[in-house]
């Protein structure tokens, strides 16, 4: 790939700037929402309505700072500093095994104030890696070996890392996230085929098939009302919300399944608290959100002056519709329970710094076309 254009100096992507920042501000009353019942009703929580609230709004500040700031840092200087993060990120993976596992997985360095999840890191700093090696190596990346057993094995070092954590949901973001990379890159499609039915996924099946409740919870997907008191609890319980949510919700505010009922409705199933509270309506239009968040950044990467901020442009852009896809698809039992958070939306602090920042990255790109 090579885009030798005229430079043009633009406004960035005020469609995806509105539309992130739709996102965001909808997160954050949903997490309110969702979380007031919980938070009100528990010591661990100080008894605050508004904990979960203070929280994401913090984060979503800090998040948009971040974004106005990186956007208007030239996207090209992040190949200098590329080397630096790689250390820092493997480090920071390193590191927070050393911590005391909450629910099972390693996952958080508690920070006062704040608990920083690395994996958030690692899932974009594999773009800034791919897309920097490949923009280098050009062509190069057509022949299996070494160059894309090479980006693989890079892509898959990071993800056995995230791992090792127990968090299979982000190790699978990644790897999706760099094949797509590859392929928009110039990976022969035959290649990428053959990685798939050889290894991806025969790998895939048997980390869901090898810890038991991976197992179950593949079996409360194919059937979740024969498991509805154990690992099908969540899921019944998700479809209920959505299923009572009707065509135009029971309002902001009146969920029933957020008391108790769904565990942690802010957090990877707080799209089902949008569906009971805003119905079909409320579902349908963060979809359309989501949608328009795609299409911008695919189009963003197709105007990109230069191949590494194409690279860069699909690998962010992925990053956030997998992962939305995901969500949305575990919510509605169309896949097994996996923890992926909703981009922009589901609580958690890391989650979203990274994403505002990667989407800083993003309209900055959108600022320089051809």
């Amino acid at each position: 790939m090579a885009k030798t254009k005229l430079l043009q100096k633009v406004e960035v992507d005020f469609i995806l700037l509105a539309t992130v920042l739709l996102l965001v501000a909808i997160g954050v009353i949903m997490v309110y929402s969702a979380s007031s019942y919980s938070a009100l009703n528990s010591k661990n929580f100080k008894y605050d309505d508004m904990y979960f609230l203070k929280k994401q709004g913090l984060a979503a500040i800090m998040g948009l700072v971040a974004l106005f700031i990186v956007e208007k840092i030239d996207y090209h200087k992040l190949k200098k500093i590329t080397g630096k993060l790689i250390i820092v990120t493997i480090i920071l993976l390193l590191v927070v095994l050393a911590f005391h596992p909450i629910n099972g997985a390693r996952r958080w360095i508690p920070i006062p104030g704040f608990n920083l999840q690395p994996s958030e890191i690692a899932k974009y700093v594999i773009v800034l890696i791919l897309a920097k090696a490949i923009e280098k190596n050009g062509d190069r990346i057509k022949k299996f070996f070494p160059n894309f057993i090479v980006y693989l094995l890079i892509a898959a070092f990071f993800a056995g890392l995230v791992y090792i954590e127990k968090n299979l949901s982000i190790a699978t973001v990644i790897m999706v996230v760099s094949i797509i990379i590859m392929f928009v890159g110039g990976a022969r499609l035959k290649h990428i085929a053959s990685i798939l039915a050889c290894g991806v996924i025969p790998l895939g099946i048997y980390f869901t098939m090898s810890v038991g409740y991976r197992h179950t919870r593949f079996l409360a997907f194919l059937d979740p009302w024969k498991y509805s008191q154990k690992e099908g609890y969540q899921i019944c319980q998700s479809l209920l919300a959505l299923g009572s949510g009707g065509l135009k919700g029971l309002g902001l505010g009146q969920s029933r399944q957020k008391c108790y009922y769904i565990p942690e409705p802010y957090n990877d199933f707080i799209f089902s608290i949008i569906g009971e509270e805003l119905g079909l309506i409320g579902c349908v239009f963060i979809i359309i959100l989501f949608i328009v968040l795609i299409q911008r950044g695919i189009r963003i990467a197709m105007r990109s002056r230069d191949t590494y901020g194409t690279l860069l442009a699909i690998g962010i852009t992925s990053v956030l519709a997998v992962q939305a896809i995901i969500n949305v698809a575990v919510v509605t039992n169309s896949m097994p329970v996996t923890g992926v958070p909703l981009p922009f939306i589901s609580y958690g602090g890391s989650s979203l710094l990274f994403n505002l920042i990667a989407v800083g990255i993003l309209l900055n790109i959108s600022s320089q076309t051809t």
